[in-house]
């Protein structure tokens, strides 16, 4: 983070996540792909898990929440964020002051469907269409009698569009405007840092509407483009590139990637701690690599480029990677 502000906020942000966990864990009871998913947020870095031991430090009080309490984490946001709330009082002022801290995050931290660090899910929804989730994605599902609605709070997120008997229109909201599928397979992409939100289209049409734009009709962007569009206006349109939906595939393309970069968006897309000396810029990466196998992709590197790799195991267990000059 390049402030110490930003930093701040990303450690609060940890801390209602860990928070979450452990409501999610108390009614999850025995679901084993909840433990997973948790021990997989647990390992990605140490914050995370001076975090949680910091939450499971409370002692019993954390180990006896009411069923109330614990169902909540299953129902709507808003009964999450009351669950969080619920949670500050249980751990009193002094200790829990932090978790109903006001955080520009906190829709991402409990909306319906999350990813972290290194993940993607699929996800098949009622009426047929289909959601690929990008690593760090929050999402909120608002499906009713009249509508098809998905809020994008943060991340990445692919989407297949299937026809509906009832006729509903599918909307994709993010903080910048709306994002509506007319037949549609089309990326969205938002940050909670961000002023703009990307649409790449790739079959179909997609009618962008920004919130506060004041062009009199949406923006149709039909398929083979691409644009960007903030809270007032679209940008012009420019031709989509279908490896940018690579990762649905679980696969990184690279077309004269420079080292850092590559690395960088390894890392994002894998989980795995990666550093690369700035030094390696002038060096270019090209080819489609999987992500399912990031150790085999540096080590790909390390054979074709005059690098150097360093594997180290930090105190907390996890690898850390260092690409060096040769």
């Amino acid at each position: 983070m390049p402030t110490e502000a930003r930093r701040a906020g990303s450690a609060q942000d940890i801390r209602l996540e860990a928070a979450l966990w452990l409501v999610e864990l108390q009614a999850g009871g025995d679901d084993a792909e909840l433990r997973v998913r948790w021990q997989r947020w647990y390992d990605t870095s140490a914050e995370h898990r001076q975090a949680w031991e910091r939450i499971e430090a409370f002692g019993a009080s954390l180990r006896q929440l009411p069923p109330t309490l614990a169902h909540a984490a299953l129902a709507p946001r808003a009964s999450r964020r009351r669950a969080l709330k619920a949670l500050a009082l249980l751990l009193g002022a002094g200790g829990g002051a932090w978790l109903v801290a006001e955080s520009r995050h906190l829709p991402a931290l409990t909306a319906d469907l999350r990813t972290g660090r290194g993940e993607r899910r699929q996800i098949a929804l009622e009426d047929g269409s289909r959601i690929d989730l990008n690593v760090d994605t929050a999402l909120d599902l608002r499906f009713d009698g009249q509508i098809r609605r998905l809020v994008l709070h943060q991340g990445e997120i692919h989407i297949v569009t299937a026809p509906d008997p009832q006729g509903r229109p599918f909307f994709v909201d993010t903080p910048q405007g709306r994002a509506r599928a007319l037949g549609t397979r089309y990326i969205v992409r938002t940050g909670a840092d961000e002023a703009e939100t990307r649409v790449a289209v790739h079959a179909g049409t997609v009618a962008i509407e920004p919130a506060n734009g004041e062009q009199a009709a949406p923006v149709l962007l039909p398929a083979g483009q691409q644009t960007r569009f903030t809270t007032h206006a679209v940008q012009p349109a420019t031709a989509a590139r279908e490896k940018d939906a690579a990762w649905t595939r679980g696969i990184l393309v690279a077309e004269d990637m420079p080292l850092p970069a590559f690395t960088a968006e390894l890392a994002r897309l894998t989980g795995r701690a990666l550093r690369c000396d700035p030094a390696l810029a002038h060096l270019k990466v090209s080819g489609t690599y999987p992500l399912a196998d990031p150790e085999a992709v540096l080590d790909l590197l390390a054979a074709a480029l005059p690098v150097r790799l360093e594997r180290r195991k930090r105190w907390w267990g996890n690898v850390e990677t260092r690409l060096s000059p040769a």
